[in-house]
């Protein structure tokens, strides 16, 4: 007998969208996988849209000293990893699946729970031209 009931709903599910936690993976380097990963607590997915996203960890970067190495990226693209519960891409980098659908259009007014965005969700910030260059020879240098 497991110790478990099957029957509880998961944590993910239980904390409410007005004050969820996200994680945005800012990706310095796709080959030699520099990443970092903010944990952002308290978050009202209902009112953050992806272009205030994009702000706040711009601001971030820019401000805090743990973020200098990063600075020298231009981050103009919010993309879906994945979500809670649900199976990770086989890159550890970022998930290069579905362009069209996990990518978050900052221009999108929308809010980012609209968009599916939920609370666990892991997003990565990143250069879309180094991106689609990693695409091309997805080759990890180390």
């Amino acid at each position: 007998m497991s110790d478990f009931n099957l029957e509880e709903p998961l944590t993910s599910s239980v904390r409410p969208i007005t004050d969820s936690i996200i994680t945005v993976r800012i990706i310095k380097s796709f080959p030699y996988r520099n990443v970092k990963n903010v944990i952002l607590k308290d978050v009202n997915l209902q009112e953050l849209t992806p272009q205030k996203l994009h702000k706040l960890m711009l601001d971030k970067i820019n401000t805090e000293g743990a973020y200098r190495p990063y600075r020298n990226v231009v981050y103009d693209t919010l993309k879906v990893y994945n979500h809670a519960h649900q199976s990770k891409s086989m890159n550890l980098v970022v998930n290069m699946e579905d362009d069209e659908g996990l990518v978050l259009k900052l221009d999108d007014e929308r809010s980012v729970y609209k968009l599916g965005v939920e609370n666990e969700t892991e997003l990565s910030l990143f250069n879309w031209e180094a991106y689609e260059e990693f695409k091309k020879n997805p080759e990890e240098k180390w």
